[in-house]
């Protein structure tokens, strides 16, 4: 018998009878002698709608009144599935975020779990109880309802299964696993079984949008085993433990595992493109010591993340070149600071590009593999396609090229590393 925490994002919980196929799923999982909590999202766009209604009530809006709001999504998702499950003859029982409580600090509309009481939750489960919990939401100091921010339900799943030593946190999703790229844009892109927890934190930060990026932060601070799973599959399909879906483990389990079977590790596991990010150059730069703090100062004090960052070599006359990338979304206040702050920034011109595509290969294997960027390189300059940055770490690199190629880089790509499958998925 294993402890289980299942998660349903926005897109299974989309209806009664999306849930009504939710419930079958859940009740097979404890039909086969596990204890099972459950943790949902809001249906499909219904976070969306009520955001809505709070810019339409108040543009400038309270955090905390704004967040009483757009919590009562997954209230109302949580309840459904506890009234469908026990319709099929399931104890169940919903338990709301300040009912466990779930304690956060409080950033209202993007708060930060800070600890979790269990002992209500593990007494039901022990008792044949399926707790369904709404995900996203929690309880501040001051016992106000918090929201976690936009894909908090991951989060929220992950700290339950630490709280209470979950065996795994199975995420079901609209996917059924993690493909070394998008199956879209590479038909034979190939589902892996298992990812480590810095692969998928990397293909998170660089557009996989299967998994959360503090989400997996949480799994790999806390050791969360979490499984990638498919929600759309048939009433008959076999449980999750049977099911082929992706493994998010320690880098430990991972080499244990391939030990066993007596594989080498692969060199690359994935590829990411991500098309929501703008590139700025500033020309000019005085070089001298703080001239680059005068950029990143203002842009962090607007919590505007920056991504990556490239200063050219020195010219004669003591000048340099910066370039950086900032959210898509973040381009415009971006430009306004920097035009604000520019007398003390003291740069010639700002040029901005939001027509480009960052594209990233990420795999553990490079830590003792040499020639993995030139592979990058050397595959897409055949291809005719030019880099306009490059950033690197320890299992990543990354590149930023124009947004219409981006395809067609992924599929190089794909190609060059040897990762596509013998027949399409």
């Amino acid at each position: 018998m294993a402890r289980i925490v299942m998660k349903f994002g926005g897109t299974s919980m989309a209806g009664t009878e999306r849930i009504r196929r939710v419930a079958n799923i859940v009740r097979r999982q404890q039909a086969a002698g596990h204890e099972v909590a459950v943790v949902v999202s809001a249906m499909a766009g219904e976070t969306d709608r009520l955001v809505n209604f709070c810019r339409e009530a108040n543009p400038l809006f309270d955090p905390a009144e704004y967040d009483v709001v757009v919590a009562s999504g997954e209230q109302v998702t949580s309840g459904l599935l506890a009234l469908t499950l026990q319709a099929m003859g399931c104890k169940a029982r919903s338990w709301l975020g300040w009912q466990l409580p779930i304690h956060t600090d409080e950033a209202y509309s993007k708060a930060r779990i800070e600890g979790f009481d269990s002992e209500a939750l593990l007494s039901s489960m022990a008792a044949g109880e399926i707790a369904v919990i709404p995900g996203f939401q929690g309880l501040s100091g001051e016992n106000r309802i918090t929201t976690l921010g936009r894909g908090g339900s991951d989060t929220s799943a992950v700290a339950v299964a630490a709280a209470i030593h979950a065996d795994r946190c199975d995420i079901y999703t609209d996917v059924d696993g993690v493909y070394t790229t998008d199956p879209r844009i590479v038909a034979k892109a190939r589902k892996l079984s298992h990812v480590t927890y810095e692969e998928m934190l990397e293909l998170a930060s660089v557009g996989s949008k299967v998994l959360q990026t503090r989400s997996v932060s949480l799994a790999m601070k806390e050791k969360v085993r979490v499984q990638v799973l498919s929600s759309f599959v048939d009433d008959d399909a076999p449980a999750a433990d049977t099911l082929p879906g992706t493994m998010i483990v320690s880098d430990e389990e991972l080499a244990k595992i391939q030990e066993d079977l007596d594989m080498e590790r692969q060199l690359i596991t994935g590829i990411a493109a991500d098309k929501n990010e703008a590139k700025v150059t500033l020309t000019r730069i005085a070089d001298r010591p703080g001239a680059v703090a005068t950029i990143f100062g203002p842009l962090a004090a607007a919590n505007i993340n920056v991504d990556m960052i490239i200063q050219n070599i020195a010219k004669d006359k003591g000048e340099t070149d910066v370039t950086f990338t900032v959210p898509k979304a973040d381009l415009l206040r971006t430009q306004a600071l920097l035009e604000e702050h520019k007398d003390a920034i003291g740069f010639y011109r700002m040029i901005s590009d939001d027509k480009i595509a960052k594209i990233s290969v990420v795999g553990v294997g490079m830590r003792s593999h040499a020639g993995v960027a030139s592979t990058m390189f050397k595959a897409l300059a055949d291809r005719g396609i030019n880099i306009q940055a490059i950033s690197t770490s320890e299992i990543k690199v990354s590149v930023l090229i124009d947004e219409d190629e981006t395809e067609l880089a992924v599929r190089v790509l794909h190609t060059a590393y040897e990762m596509d499958a013998t027949e399409a998925a």
